[in-house]
């Protein structure tokens, strides 16, 4: 039997109930899950999340938040393939209780839950590509008439309409990731403490990149606009907080520009959006992030921001951060270079705005409202 949570909550006749299907609680995904599970708090719905793979975990079933919490605790060795098993684990849930629809994370999850008969199935896409494989568009296809499809930003939803032409386009839509801006806010080290703790100096300038170290994240444009800066400030650093593939040949590239002094590869780090304050500007130079977590904490940060114009980023921060073009990296070492001269005043309408930003379209309330809206989902609340 799958291991269950039940929260603390009172059984009525009044109570529906939506499924939450997710792959897996792994970084960031145990965060979806409660973004998810809020957009139902202070409504007459209830929430069973459902982990396809991982343990048990007590922790991970507080943090989500939701009124019910499921491990069905699958490797992810078993759900390869037709996932027979886990289709009828879902199904075996479903019985049991009647389920008004199900959100389901990422198309294995998708796949399992168009399987439960007369269940409305609303899949979130995170990541581009996701509806590559003409099999998976063959598969969405014929689940169209109880099947609609969300995007965590318009460049993910484009994606999809773009995979998926005679899937109805209005069944396919865009919901924004969200962050809890006043406890991130809290969690937040200063910035004497963050820099103590990552052993970086008090008086350097520092430019801050967190994410893997992969091909997609093109950390590769990051250090050659870096090493113009870095020629004539030697008090400028470079953080790059992740681990991935490219460790090795990123390491190489700062040796070979001469910047291997002044660029600080801290590995992975544990909550690293707690440190962010260590940081005096935020660089993001991926090449097509489908939304960029990362951009939110940095904005709760208060950071200058500067990312590429591509993917889901500039939707993240608007007019809060300056843009450049891919693999641009002239025009990123000019943004890079008036980063340390912005006055305070600058500095403090920058935060200003990012905070009238964050409440606006990535708090919990904006998105919620975002949902109930969303044409496929308005009935349910009728």
């Amino acid at each position: 039997m799958p291991e269950t949570i039940r929260m603390n909550m009172v059984e009525t006749k009044q109570n529906k109930w939506v499924l939450q299907l997710c792959h897996g609680y792994d970084m960031p995904f145990h965060d979806v899950a409660r973004q998810y599970a809020a957009l139902f708090k202070g409504t007459n719905y209830k929430v069973a999340t459902v982990f396809l793979t991982g343990r048990k975990d007590d922790e991970v079933a507080k943090f989500i938040e939701s009124d019910e919490v499921v491990f069905l605790e699958n490797t992810s060795k078993d759900i390869r393939g037709l996932k027979l098993k886990q289709i009828r684990q879902v199904r075996e849930l479903c019985s049991a209780r009647r389920y008004e629809f199900c959100i389901a994370h990422r198309f294995k999850s998708v796949y399992i839950a168009t399987h439960i008969p007369n269940l409305f199935v609303v899949g979130v896409q995170h990541a581009f590509g996701g509806y590559g494989r003409w099999s998976r568009r063959f598969y969405t296809q014929r689940q169209c008439s109880h099947l609609a499809l969300l995007g965590v930003s318009e460049a993910i939803r484009d994606d999809i309409r773009l995979s998926l032409p005679k899937f109805p386009s209005h069944n396919i839509a865009s919901l924004y990731n969200r962050i809890d801006f006043q406890k991130q806010q809290s969690r937040l080290l200063g910035r004497e403490e963050a820099r103590e703790l990552l052993s970086l100096p008090k008086d350097a300038f520092v430019y801050g990149n967190v994410g893997r170290l992969h091909p997609d994240k093109d950390q590769s444009t990051l250090l050659k606009a870096f090493a113009r800066i870095a020629k004539d400030s030697s008090k400028s650093l470079m953080v790059i907080v992740g681990k991935g593939r490219l460790e090795a040949s990123l390491k190489s590239e700062a040796e070979t520009l001469g910047i291997a002094e002044q660029t600080v590869f801290t590995g992975p780090i544990p909550d690293a959006a707690k440190y962010f304050k260590a940081f005096d500007g935020f660089v993001l130079t991926s090449d097509h992030e489908p939304f960029g977590m990362v951009l939110l904490e940095a904005m709760v940060a208060g950071l200058p921001i500067a990312a590429c114009n591509t993917g889901g980023a500039p939707e993240v921060i608007g007019n809060t951060g300056r843009k450049f073009g891919l693999g641009d990296d002239a025009e990123l070492t000019k943004i890079m270079k008036e980063m340390p001269s912005l006055s305070q005043q600058q500095k403090d309408e920058n935060v200003h705005a990012m905070e009238e930003r964050l409440l606006q379209y990535f708090s919990d309330e904006a998105v919620k409202e975002s949902f109930w809206q969303l044409p496929f989902i308005r009935h349910f609340s009728q």
